[in-house]
């Protein structure tokens, strides 16, 4: 976050580089800079013959090199962008030697999405002298609800730790998706009011009694009416609720849940940075703690194994997705 804005923050004051490549596995910093620069670099009369947008599955990176060595017409400078770059990843180092030796009149930007280059490869080494080399990594799912504060506060709205709980449960650590329903909103609610659970289930579409937050609590209170509801509910909304993800995250619930009964230190800070854990929800772990011994754990965790591969039609192809549910449940809870 500091990076981009430092990025933006230069840009503003004048300071252009010849050459950005923004690249990573997190795609939402990498659209977010690349839209900037194609919004704020060149006036709108400036824009029509100076600013080009190429796609890296239609051009070759001599087409590119050729575009970025034209000078601009009647400008300070042109801007060049090639978004999709990850489509050109098997000759992208044939841009070695541009960026030993940009054209200073041009912008030339590289959107390369989901992948990384080494960067201590020449080409790379080469844009860093000259140029900004952007990595955009994933963010931790414990770090999320953090930054939907920092988001919705920058918008000017606060949120209620269940309600960006409940998003990050849903949407998972997808920045992209989860600032379009931010956005969303930020569109329906007034300027200064805090987001609640309620806000999140009517206009999200996030139910706050049967989604798999609260199917996780119920599992570690050994609430068994209650896990038993929510996994009939999903059952019957397979497309809001697929088996894959549910059983993964229950996986990764009771694996987390193993590592804690290991953990010599169980102070707070110490499980949330090790679990990766957002700290509102460690009360749930502690209360899990307590309910399954670390025997019981690990049986656990062998068991969904091997539900989490019939999830995924392994063996398991006559098996509805109600039954494997059941099944999952059952196997917990006896």
């Amino acid at each position: 976050m500091d990076e981009v804005l430092k990025i933006v923050n230069e840009i503003k004051s004048g300071i252009i580089k010849p050459v950005y490549f923004f690249m990573g596995e997190e795609p939402y910093y990498i659209d977010k800079l690349t839209e900037y620069i194609e919004d704020n670099i060149l006036s709108e009369e400036d824009k029509g013959f100076n600013q080009m947008v190429l796609y890296g599955k239609d051009v070759t990176i001599e087409e590119v090199v050729a575009n970025a060595k034209r000078y601009p017409m009647m400008a300070e400078r042109q801007v060049v962008i090639v978004k999709e770059a990850q489509e050109l990843s098997r000759t992208i180092e044939k841009l070695e030697s541009y960026a030993e030796n940009p054209q200073p009149t041009t912008v030339l930007v590289f959107a390369y999405k989901y992948k990384t280059l080494d960067k201590r490869k020449k080409l790379i080494k080469n844009v860093i002298k000259n140029g900004v080399v952007f990595e955009s990594k994933k963010m931790y799912e414990s770090q999320v609800a953090d930054w939907i504060k920092r988001v919705l506060s920058g918008k000017g709205y606060g949120i209620e730790p269940k309600a960006a709980a409940m998003l990050v449960e849903f949407l998972g650590n997808d920045l992209s998706r989860i600032s379009n329903e931010l956005d969303k909103l930020a569109i329906i609610l007034p300027k200064g009011h805090t987001i609640s659970p309620k806000d999140v289930e009517d206009n999200i579409g996030i139910s706050k009694d049967y989604n798999i937050f609260e199917l996780r609590k119920a599992i570690g209170e050994r609430d068994q009416l209650k896990a038993y509801k929510i996994a009939n509910y999903f059952a019957q909304n397979p497309k809001d609720n697929p088996l894959v993800m549910t059983t993964g995250l229950i996986f990764g619930f009771f694996s987390q849940l193993l590592q804690y009964h290991g953990l010599k230190d169980k102070s707070p800070g110490n499980v949330s940075k090790v679990l990766r854990v957002n700290p509102y929800f460690l009360k749930d772990y502690d209360i899990a703690l307590r309910n399954y011994p670390m025997k019981k754990v690990s049986s656990i965790v062998a068991a969904l194994r091997d539900i989490d591969v019939k999830s995924k039609g392994v063996g398991a192809n006559a098996v509805s997705q109600h039954d494997l549910l059941k099944e999952m449940l059952v196997k917990i809870f006896n």
